[in-house]
């Protein structure tokens, strides 16, 4: 409810006269103020054209609560006024944190918070420091910091209405967009695990943190080589490019796909096979604890290894010299086929209410669901969104929504919690 309601909140303010230029419906206010809330970044208004000043600012004010979360958020400040918070206030916020324990929760939060801070300007200033060749010293400072705390949260709005394609071969662009992504995307728990394990503070990283290392690393690379084995001779993507401008923008690429919206290359010039596996990178999307969506790389770790040790025949499932809990694993599981389910009713809905071409509207679906935020277009700058119906946004809408919030605690509200079981039945053997 608290993301409902920062939503209506900050469609009402982009619906202000002074936030947009033109006509602005409700339906696309409403849309807008989502993407950002639940830092997706699909538009169907060009940010820098159709928002002024004062509705940019909206929108990078959603993105930093929304990406951050509205709980831990309010949790923050009330702190810092020093009021006491109950044992309540400490398991909401645990939650939101998908913070392992409840001891020292409040310094993790403080933590979070001052990470926040020196990573975004950290970006800003070299992001803006990149900027000022090309535009005024004010304008710059404004783009760096509105891309900083984008690229962070794993948003993908941009003030440039063709988004980073002008930047795609760019160094500094390149390594500095996607190291802020990659950052927002590993969660807060990871930053501070592997700050104190540098620092010489803690002795060994916990299997969780290895668990969303290795996995990142692994789909990036995987992203990567699948786009340049599909893409290297499609003259309408990589095609007529060089081989560092194709490497570059496949790099890029593959960041985007499991957690951000920004693009270098224009998506909607990419092979059939090549958008349906994004769809398989953006369902995985980032990590728990951060600013990512997707039902997350160690969801994905651990069905994996459930599936190998089942195909093994062993009961014992354990990675890096660590037992897993087989009712992780068994989450995992639910987790996959919800998310599916999900995504395969929203794509059968729209397609037979939109009709409009199958895979790219199933890209769309999975960027909403994930909260990623890429998109094929709609043959301009907007997002392919921009082509359906009301019915069609509020279905992505929703979508988006639920991303955000969890599939597993979107279910969870939907279904209720279980009552404790009181009677055990007998096993009954069935055969598979």
């Amino acid at each position: 409810m608290s993301f409902v309601s920062l939503i209506v909140v900050g469609a009402m303010l982009l619906m202000l006269p002074f936030a947009h230029h033109g006509h602005l419906s409700f339906i696309d206010a409403i849309f807008t103020s989502t993407s950002a809330v639940c830092v997706t970044g699909l538009i169907v208004k060009d940010t820098p054209v159709d928002f002024t000043t004062f509705g940019q600012a909206i929108i990078l004010i959603l993105i930093q609560i929304g990406g951050l979360g509205y709980m831990t958020a309010v949790t923050f400040f009330a702190l810092m006024r020093g009021k006491k918070l109950g044992h309540r206030d400490r398991l909401i916020l645990k939650e939101s944190l998908n913070y392992p324990g409840m001891d020292g929760i409040f310094r993790f939060l403080k933590i979070v918070f001052a990470s926040i801070i020196i990573i975004e300007v950290s970006g800003a200033i070299i992001l803006s420091l990149r900027f000022w060749n090309d535009m005024p010293l004010g304008t710059a400072i404004w783009f760096g910091l509105f891309h900083s705390v984008s690229a962070f949260n794993n948003a993908g709005f941009s003030l440039f209405s063709t988004n980073l394609m002008d930047y795609r071969s760019d160094i500094t662009i390149n390594l500095i967009i996607p190291l802020l992504i990659i950052l927002g995307g590993l969660g807060y728990f990871v930053l501070l695990e592997l700050y104190n394990f540098r620092r010489k503070s803690l002795m060994r990283l916990s299997t969780h943190s290895k668990i969303v290392l290795w996995t990142s690393g692994i789909l990036i690379i995987t992203g990567m080589a699948i786009i340049l084995s599909l893409e290297w001779n499609n003259p309408k993507s990589l095609g007529s490019m060089g081989s560092f401008e194709k490497i570059a923008a496949a790099w890029f690429a593959s960041i985007n796909y499991r957690t951000a919206g920004f693009n270098t290359i224009d998506f909607s010039t990419f092979n059939d096979s090549d958008l349906f596996f994004g769809t398989i990178f953006m369902i995985i999307g980032g990590s728990p604890g951060g600013t990512a969506g997707g039902i997350k790389t160690t969801t994905f770790a651990l069905a994996v290894l459930g599936v190998w040790y089942t195909l093994r025949g062993e009961s014992n499932p354990h990675i890096f010299r660590r037992s897993i809990d087989p009712y992780q694993i068994n989450k995992a599981y639910a987790v996959i086929f919800i998310a599916s389910f999900y995504v395969l009713i929203s794509t059968v809905l729209l397609n037979e209410n939109e009709k409009l071409h199958f895979v790219r509207t199933l890209f769309e679906t999975c960027s909403a669901f994930a909260t990623v935020g890429i998109s094929t277009g709609n043959g301009g700058v907007l997002s392919y969104s921009a082509l359906f119906s009301d019915l069609g946004k509020l279905n992505i809408i929703l979508l988006m929504l639920m991303g955000r919030v969890g599939v597993f605690a979107f279910t969870v509200v939907i279904v209720g919690k279980s009552l404790k079981a009181r009677i055990k039945y007998a096993e009954g053997k069935v055969i598979i």
